[in-house]
């Protein structure tokens, strides 16, 4: 089982960047493919990026790649969402996850494919 804090969230304005941080504890970090997910209010969690267990393969949504980056530090067990170039339609609450079940070449897009998730930050881009 892993615990999952997000942190790095607030407020910016359009064309800024922030980086948001995932610490997870428990055992085996290095065995979870990791996600992050966000969610605006009124719409559904949305997959935003991911990657696997080496950081050997990364996934973005169409919406962000370019603009996102996604990486972990088994080490310090920590993934890191940096975000570029925000814009308003990015604001949202953010939540990392955790997919023990997954291939380690493919981080899954799915929240129901997720079994650990963080408490969320929220992130909100002014225009």
């Amino acid at each position: 089982q892993v615990q999952l804090a997000e942190s790095g969230g607030g407020l910016v304005q359009a064309g800024g960047s922030l980086r948001l941080s995932c610490a997870a504890s428990g055992s085996m970090f290095g065995s979870y493919n990791m996600g992050w997910f966000r969610q605006a209010p009124g719409k559904e969690r949305e997959f935003v990026g991911g990657i696997t267990r080496t950081g050997g393969h990364t996934y973005y949504v169409d919406s962000v790649r370019g603009r996102f980056i996604v990486s972990r530090d088994n080490a310090k067990n920590t993934v890191a969402l940096q975000m570029n170039s925000l814009k308003p339609d990015d604001t949202a609450v953010y939540y990392c996850a955790a997919d023990r079940l997954g291939s380690s070449l493919v981080a899954r897009s799915n929240t129901y494919e997720y079994q650990y998730w963080g408490q969320g930050t929220q992130v909100t881009v002014s225009s």
